[in-house]
């Protein structure tokens, strides 16, 4: 129904989906590397000698990757679907 609604720039909805899982990413890390020491989990895995800054890094972008697919998926799932007169 295009027309009917001002059409929302697409920077604030790309923005809508990075700021909250940025967010998000950064309360998820604190939390589990409040727990788990990212040196310990790499040499027990078997991957060898990593820093924990880079520990932590990784750790980041993997939750901010996450929580930005769930924010994009909630955006993408909550628009109306079109409708087919059978």
């Amino acid at each position: 129904m295009p027309g009917t609604q001002q059409e929302i720039p697409k920077i604030q909805r790309v923005i809508a989906i990075l700021w909250p899982s940025f967010l998000t990413a950064g309360a998820a890390t604190i939390l589990f590397f409040t727990a788990f020491d990212p040196v310990d989990m790499m040499v027990n895995a078997g991957y060898g000698e990593i820093n924990r800054l880079g520990g932590y890094t990784a750790g980041f972008f993997f939750f901010w990757l996450l929580t930005s697919t769930s924010c994009a998926l909630t955006c993408y799932f909550q628009r109306p679907c079109e409708r087919h007169n059978d």
